[in-house]
């Protein structure tokens, strides 16, 4: 894997991230995590890395600035901006897309409210978003566009949290390719042993079965 500390520059702010491609091309997966939370959440970087070791790249960045971060400490105003974290989703997808080569198609990995924006992202990225996971997400969030997802949809939620009804009634309103997996015994965060690692196991191979694989020498321009 190539690792590169990356800055990617927006109309009206900069995010940083970390960006993993594979020496022998692949595919790419964009990490959306929700408000509270960054490029370094261990749980992320955890099925970051499981996912690597099936040969697909990710990218791991913050959606909001840490000043922003900050003061949706205090304020509680960002999280559930699931339009601004859309919005910015999509430039930062853009801009990485077209720093790589002949048109490579990525996935999305959201959990939280970043899974909601993945959501609304994917309905403006059209075909270049081959496929989203939700982890623990609120799906329900994206509201209408739900019914306007294309790509191939996965919902993983935990068995022992409340969301679990709000997951089954954003599942019904996809009209995509879709799958929903209860993780028997997880709490929210899937911190039980075994949990998160299943999670992975479920993302590692929903993209690997619908992200078509890049050529060698596609990657970084």
């Amino acid at each position: 894997m190539a690792v590169s500390h990356i800055v990617i520059p927006l109309h009206d702010t900069r995010l940083e991230g970390t960006l993993d491609l594979p020496d022998e091309g692949g595919s790419l997966v964009i990490f959306a995590h929700g408000a509270g939370s960054s490029r370094n959440s261990p749980r992320n970087r955890f099925v970051a890395s499981i996912l690597r070791q099936a040969g697909l790249g990710t990218l791991l960045f913050d959606l909001l600035t840490e000043e922003e971060e900050q003061a949706e400490a205090f304020t509680r105003h960002f999280r559930f901006d699931i339009q601004l974290l859309a919005n910015r989703l999509v430039a930062a997808t853009r801009w990485v897309l077209g720093q790589l080569s002949n048109g490579v198609r990525a996935g999305y990995f959201g959990s939280s409210t970043g899974a909601a924006a993945a959501l609304v992202a994917a309905t403006e990225m059209g075909e270049s978003i081959g496929g989203i996971v939700s982890r623990g997400g609120r799906p329900d969030l994206a509201g209408d566009a739900l019914k306007r997802v294309a790509a191939p949809t996965l919902l993983i939620v935990a068995a022992m949290i409340f969301g679990h009804s709000l997951n089954e009634d954003a599942f019904e309103d996809l009209a995509c390719e879709k799958a929903l997996q209860v993780v028997a015994g997880a709490t929210h965060l899937f911190e039980e042993p075994g949990a998160l690692k299943k999670v992975g196991s479920l993302a590692r191979d929903w993209f690997c079965r619908h992200l078509q694989p890049v050529p060698q020498g596609l990657w970084l321009r």
